[in-house]
């Protein structure tokens, strides 16, 4: 028996056969040609064909794991079309036959990609371009099918996992992702926690445990292969717990999430877009506590219109029938980079133009959101949420900006509802003057991924900052126990819309605290609802 060690993505535990994933060969030579037409043609054909292929994948991941998963495509269309440029010099210039210029091409990009410190986001798509430059390379030559087809379900193992290459697999086969790559907030972890299977990243397994026994433990990080019998019957044991947890869980849904005492807890969906509500419903959600319309800008090559937003809000709300849907306002910025704003790049993102003040100084931009989210109230019970607020002068601002808007609707009779307003707080600056916010709005959505990196000053994409990144630190609690008193002094609800919110070791400290709303991924709704109807 041997045992490798990694990082847990996802939890859970999953038993079966090691599946090495077959990756399609894409050894490129160097090679002259004399008739570079000809050959930048090729290329030109073979892009043709893969992009098409893209957009089938992308309609195939929005229908099988939604909006937020399918969007990784629209990125890959992007990549393929800078990739012309390049490659036409590159034949040109060195008379080399396409498949050598598109590997350049896809290897100086990934390199670029790799260097960009100051966004994290841009670094993590190095594996996309690559997978982008094998496709066309596999094109040119008559394509070939990766042979992933199982006839079991399998311990899926590889150096690191391509959305293309995920959303091509037959879910139904696969019981736990293992990359040798990769990190916690990879696509493949994102992807795991929607199947709701185990997922480890940056395990060193070798390549021979292809096809033998094996164990993935989510909760400790680690893979057993050839496991003897003891551990073999601890871990089918442990399963059969998990299994039957699952099932005992699902006779939750449609019940009540009320403490034995009494106390009502509104438990939320966090989703990025409408190929999410399914999750959102199969998993009994009270609402959506954070729809992150971000998303459909970043899926789109520009500023989305207001009838494009209009239509995604409007379907959101008419599909939750009635149930209270908080959309947060555009918050892009730090992380979250968006060719076309030709934002400029800065030394410290996140502590620079983002969220808010990117809406209060673009007020156009704002001002079509807001429309279309003011047109979409009609339709359902929406409420607005603005992130990253740090005074009341904004919160003032904002909602100046939201009566010129409702005036416009007025003048012009189209309906609309007056609409909850609600702001994160996920600054310390706000938890200290949330006194004075939660005069001016209805409720408060605690953002704790961004008030634990600006409480411990600690930058939450840098790895190597993550033992010090510690987000149940006394200091976080505190400020949230502080948002909430300051939200019910108020008469102001208040939620929790960031990881912890699905963190079941702090679930009963947040309902003791006065919590009354908690959203998270979809997947953590049942076990969190357990734990607070488990309690006194």
């Amino acid at each position: 028996m041997e045992v490798y060690q990694g990082k847990a993505s996802f939890k859970g535990v999953a038993i079966g056969r090691i599946a090495e994933m077959k990756k399609a060969s894409t050894v490129v030579r160097r090679m002259h040609v004399d008739d570079v037409d000809a050959e930048f043609q090729r290329y030109l054909a073979a892009k043709e064909q893969a992009q098409a292929e893209i957009m089938e994948l992308h309609d195939k991941a929005l229908k099988e794991v939604g909006e937020a998963q399918a969007e990784i495509f629209e990125v890959h269309a992007m990549f393929l079309d800078d990739f012309d440029d390049s490659v036409e010099n590159i034949i040109r210039e060195q008379s080399v036959n396409a498949e050598y210029a598109v590997a350049t091409t896809g290897d100086n990009t990934a390199a670029m990609l790799a260097a960009m410190d100051d966004n994290p986001y841009m670094q993590a798509r190095t594996t996309d371009v690559k997978d982008v430059a094998d496709r066309v390379i596999r094109d040119m030559n008559g394509g070939s099918g990766d042979g992933n087809v199982f006839t079991e379900p399998v311990l899926l193992i590889s150096d690191d996992l391509a959305p293309s290459e995920t959303v091509q697999l037959d879910k139904s086969k696969v019981l736990a992702f293992v990359t040798r790559g990769g990190s916690t907030n990879s696509h493949t972890a994102i992807l795991a926690r929607t199947m709701n299977i185990p997922a480890l990243c940056q395990v060193p397994i070798p390549k021979e445990a292809d096809g033998k026994m094996g164990i993935v433990d989510g909760f400790t990080g680690s893979i057993y292969v050839d496991p003897d019998a003891d551990i073999l019957e601890k871990y089918q044991q442990m399963a059969e717990e998990e299994a039957e947890k699952q099932r005992l869980l699902i006779q939750l849904k449609g019940k009540d999430t009320v403490t034995k005492s009494g106390k009502a807890i509104k438990l939320y969906a966090n989703i990025g877009g409408i190929g999410d509500l399914n999750f959102v419903l199969e998993n009994d959600a009270a609402g959506i506590g954070l729809f992150r319309s971000e998303f459909l800008y970043l899926q789109s090559e520009d500023y989305p219109t207001e009838e494009e937003q209009f239509k995604a809000y409007r379907t959101v709300a008419e599909m939750m029938a009635g149930k209270e849907v908080v959309i947060r306002t555009l918050d892009i910025g730090a992380d979250k980079q968006i060719d076309y704003f030709n934002l400029e790049k800065e030394e410290n993102p996140a502590l620079g133009f983002r969220a808010i003040r990117i809406c209060l100084t673009n007020e156009e931009i704002f001002k079509t959101q807001l429309r279309a989210l003011y047109r979409a109230s009609a339709y359902g019970n929406i409420c607005i949420m603005l992130p990253m607020i740090t005074s009341v002068w904004e919160v003032e601002k904002a909602k100046s900006i939201m009566e010129e808007v409702k005036d416009d609707l007025r003048i012009h009779k189209v309906p609309f509802k007056d609409v909850p307003i609600g702001v994160m707080i996920e600054t310390p600056a706000a938890v200290l003057i949330a006194d004075d916010l939660a005069e001016l709005v209805d409720f408060f959505s605690i953002g704790t991924n961004d008030l634990t990196q600006y409480t411990l000053a600690i930058d939450r994409q840098n790895q190597k900052l993550e033992r010090f990144f510690n987000a149940h630190h006394p200091a976080v609690l505190k400020a949230i126990q502080m948002t909430i008193d300051a939200g019910h002094r108020h008469n102001t609800w208040v939620g929790i819309c960031g990881e912890l919110g699905a963190d079941p070791t702090l679930t009963e400290t947040f309902v003791r605290m006065g919590i009354d709303e908690l959203s998270m991924s979809p997947s953590s709704i049942l076990p969190v609802r357990k734990i607070i109807r488990d309690m006194d």
